[in-house]
């Protein structure tokens, strides 16, 4: 299968991947209602289109955090994805580099932070969660600052973890044992290329930053039981100023959903925030982010700098997201099926495809830079 567009790495992916993989990426939490609106609430807004505005050049590159981007596009934090390919965080990583766009390596990596910031020619971004170790926070910190990381995305939608009923049935979660083990190895057997590419080359599989901590307790259900313990539901605003303390360089609050709680981060001092639901993998029947980014801009716009995840798989909806109010669009499912489906070059061809999208897009309603990509870009409802 020749793949020309981001659903067509979801359908490599699921051909590829062991089923456990598959379902922990492509999945949501509970019914997943969320998950749903994010990809029809998007695709859902129509955009303007213009005529004869004269669009023989268009500037696609975006400045954020005082850098400046070949692309609005960064590719976000997903835990787990060097699992999809060998090494696969290092590959993806690679790949926006080539595109001259952030890379955003989560906390819950299979592929440590050093390797990945080691391997990448240009300097990445980290993900953290609020830990109640706070120890073993600071050493991520200085690890990322010893790696020359530039953005701290700190995750704040993840007090609790939301439950994913598809990670349950596929056996990823809540199969603890050698049962569980043994369901998730015989789905590995089913899918022979990945078994060898991944399971043997890729080795190690030491879900990278956490390890220290795992020690020999390394399996994939030791991995969720230490999500579920170590996650801190006490964590307020105030825990910003412990995170301050540690990481003096570009801050952004990853979960922002409400136009208050956007106030409140820009007036602590944040320097941006991505406004996001966790893909739909945290609290069901909460609102798409294309719903709630519009208030959210209204609010902060101009004072903070403003990414936007969820629903992304094409060029139009980067677009959207721009017009919307967002700075910057990250990808989550969209790279993780890709590197996948592709790995490094499927990474590449797919930021190349939302590239070439976007920069239609931007023609047709007449914007030849992101300045001019804005609620006049969009049908008003």
């Amino acid at each position: 299968m020749k793949a020309a567009s981001c659903l067509d790495y979801r359908e490599l992916a699921r051909r590829r991947l062991p089923r456990f993989l598959f379902e922990y990426i492509d999945g949501g939490s509970y019914a997943e209602v969320t998950l749903r609106r994010n990809v029809a609430d998007l695709e859902a807004i129509a955009l303007r289109q213009r005529v004869l505005r004269d669009v023989s050049s268009i500037d696609l590159s975006a400045e954020l955090f005082g850098q400046r981007h070949a692309l609005p596009i960064g590719l976000g934090p997903i835990g787990l994805a060097g699992m999809n390919a060998r090494r696969g965080e290092v590959q993806a990583a690679r790949a926006a580099h080539s595109a001259g766009i952030p890379f955003c390596l989560s906390t819950v990596s299979a592929c440590p932070l050093g390797e990945v910031a080691g391997a990448s020619p240009s300097p990445i971004w980290f993900q953290l969660y609020m830990i109640r170790d706070r120890a073993f926070m600071r050493d991520l910190l200085a690890q990322a600052r010893s790696a020359g990381c530039t953005a701290l995305v700190f995750t704040v939608d993840m007090p609790v973890p939301g439950s994913r009923y598809r990670d349950y049935r596929s056996g990823l979660a809540g199969a603890p044992g050698l049962g569980g083990a043994l369901r998730r190895f015989g789905q590995a057997l089913g899918r022979p290329r990945w078994a060898w590419d991944v399971g043997i080359c890729g080795r190690p599989h030491a879900l990278g930053n956490v390890a220290p901590v795992l020690g020999k307790n390394s399996g994939l259900e030791d991995f969720f039981a230490w999500m579920r313990n170590n996650f801190d539901p006490s964590v307020t605003w105030k825990d910003l100023d412990f995170i301050r303390s540690e990481w003096a360089g570009p801050l952004i609050i990853k979960g922002v959903l409400d136009a208050d709680d956007a106030r409140a981060a820009a007036d602590l001092g944040a320097d941006g925030i991505v406004v996001s639901n966790h893909g739909g993998r945290q609290l069901d029947g909460v609102p798409s982010t294309a719903r709630a980014l519009p208030p959210i801009a209204d609010a902060v716009g101009g004072r903070i700098s403003i990414l936007a995840d969820g629903g992304v798989r094409s060029g139009l909806d980067v677009a959207r997201m721009l017009a919307l109010g967002a700075d910057m669009a990250l990808l989550g499912r969209a790279w993780a099926y890709a590197l996948a489906g592709g790995g490094q070059a499927g990474v590449a061809h797919v930021i190349q495809l939302m590239e070439a999208e976007l920069r239609v897009a931007m023609a047709l309603t007449g914007a030849r830079n992101l300045a001019e990509l804005g609620r006049d870009s969009l049908v008003a409802e």
